[in-house]
Parts: structure tokens; sequence; C-alpha cells
């Protein structure tokens, strides 16, 4: 079963970055703990508990990155500039055109 970026809720997302925490120590390996914790929860792979945790660390200043508050922040900037810049484009065409009725002769 295949599952959608963030698909799963922000709680339980939480809940299995802190279970790994937790039962680390009871593992072989963080890797070991992350499938287990994957198993328990009924998360398809370890590999997503292991995005959490390195996002998680990331987010907490524990792991260099950009935090999600911040890449949330520069995608909305990111889309407003696009914005912005196509309304420049289509401004600058209707000022051009209205231009050259100036410019016309008149009849």
């Amino acid at each position: 079963m295949s599952r959608r970026s963030g698909s799963y809720p922000k709680e339980l997302r939480e809940r299995a970055v802190r279970l790994v925490e937790e039962v680390r120590s009871e593992h072989a390996s963080e890797w070991a703990a992350m499938e287990s914790v994957a198993s328990n929860l009924g998360i398809g792979s370890a590999q997503t508990i292991h995005n959490w945790v390195r996002k998680a660390e990331v987010d907490a200043g524990t792991r260099p990155g950009t935090p999600s508050v911040e890449s949330a922040e520069l995608r909305k900037l990111r889309s407003e500039n696009r914005e912005l810049r196509r309304a420049n484009e289509i401004l600058k065409a209707a000022s051009a055109f209205f231009a050259a009725e100036l410019d016309r002769p008149q009849r």
C-alpha cells in the first residue's frame, strides 16, 4: 500500500519519533529501533520513521538543515514571488499595448 507524503497524522509522526528515542537503548542500532516502532505502529516502512526522526532533529537544531517552519516560509515566498513576476509581466504587456495606442495617429 503506497501512501502520499504527509498522509500520516501529525500526532502519529510525533509519537513515532518519541518512541524511537525511548526504545533506542533496547535495540542494537537506531535503525532496529525504527523498524520496531514502524512495525508496532503499523507504519509501512522504517525509512518513513527515519525521515521523521531526521526532520525532527533538524527542527530541534541538533542536526544541520533547514527547519520545517523556514522551509514552509521559503515555499510560500517563492510562490508569492512567482505570482508577482507574472503580474508584472501582464502589467508590462498592458502598458506597452496602451502606449502603442496613444502613439497612433487619430483619424
